[in-house]
């Protein structure tokens, strides 16, 4: 089995963390969100993962494909990184990884998590990964026959035909074939706005034949902005931790309370505080004499004296005396 994670999306929406850290790179309960990715991939998967492609952004730079090529070699598998130098859409985004595209092949869009307990059906042709949603209308949507068997894609549709959303995880029985179809989109250059999509591909591979299956997500987490990001982590730390918390032995906590679950990384210094729940602290962060809760604080911040929740504090951030949701950017400053 082979893994393509298409990632060079700019993450305008969750500007400022993501001027200076690729959106899948931003932690959630103390691991990369491209990281989770991956893991929950492998966790379904009963076949041995020999390859992962990470498709980035031509700006993403040096140590970011050094980290992406470790969490590879952290999994067992051959790490790749794979440019794409436009913004061209989906379709030309799998394609970048080309070199891999062969064989059982599971593609995920690195701004997604999943909760899941599938399995993957490696003798089916192709399936596709939806969950059910209240307004469709915004999302691409697949068509059921019996058998969870797909006849149609639909995108964005304005009357209701499915409430299947489309969540951006595939799985492709041949890798070759979807090689082949991807690149027909674009030497006929057949584009929807400016863009090649996958979906184009998977309407002309099921017409010709080929038998396209769905499979549900229990949940569906969305890592776009802020207070998704937040959200996102909420439930990764209660899905993982529940009514405990991870606590790094090396982590330093005086005259403080730790409501669970909550995830404290490598030497974070808490003292005098209320942390939890559902707050994240990242290695070397330092709070004191603060009350956090529902928050996401990266590598070393230093917070003190502030009362903070649905906060997402970047990486060596200084705050001081706030009480509100704070979104503030890595080495900023904000005192009062």
């Amino acid at each position: 089995m082979n893994i393509i994670i298409p990632m060079a999306g700019m993450g305008k929406r969750m500007r400022p963390h993501t001027l200076t850290t690729p959106k899948p790179l931003i932690p959630i309960a103390g691991k990369p969100i491209v990281q989770r990715i991956v893991e929950d991939i492998i966790a379904t998967c009963s076949e041995k993962i020999e390859h992962i492609a990470f498709v980035i952004g031509p700006n993403f730079g040096k140590e970011v494909a050094a980290h992406l090529l470790a969490v590879a070699n952290t999994l067992g598998a051959k790490g790749h990184i794979c440019v794409q130098e436009e913004p061209k859409g989906t379709a030309h985004a799998i394609l970048c990884a080309e070199q891999i595209l062969d064989g059982n092949t599971f593609i995920a869009f690195a701004d997604t998590l999943f909760n899941a307990t599938f399995s993957i059906d490696t003798q089916k042709d192709a399936i596709i990964w939806t969950q059910k949603i209240e307004d469709p209308s915004n999302f691409g949507v697949v068509k059921l026959s019996e058998g969870n068997k797909i006849e149609a894609f639909v995108e964005k549709p304005q009357e209701f035909v499915s409430d299947l959303a489309i969540i951006g995880v595939y799985y492709f029985k041949d890798g070759a074939n979807l090689k082949k179809e991807l690149q027909r989109l674009i030497d006929n250059d057949i584009q929807q706005k400016g863009e090649y999509q996958i979906t184009d591909a998977m309407e002309h591979m099921l017409q010709n034949g080929l038998n396209f299956y769905t499979d549900q997500v229990s949940e569906w987490l969305d890592c776009g902005n802020k207070d998704a990001t937040v959200y996102t982590n909420q439930r990764i730390l209660s899905i993982k931790y529940e009514n405990e918390s991870s606590i790094d032995p090396s982590a330093t906590i005086k005259n403080s309370t730790i409501i669970h679950p909550c995830y404290i990384g490598a030497n974070v210094c808490i003292e005098n505080s209320v942390i939890g729940p559902h707050v994240s602290l990242e290695k070397g962060a330092s709070i004191n004499q603060s009350i956090i809760s529902n928050s996401i604080i990266q590598e070393k911040a230093n917070i003190e004296s502030a009362n903070l929740s649905n906060s997402l504090i970047g990486k060596e951030c200084k705050l001081k005396g706030k009480t509100e949701s704070f979104s503030i950017g890595d080495y900023s400053t904000q005192e009062s």
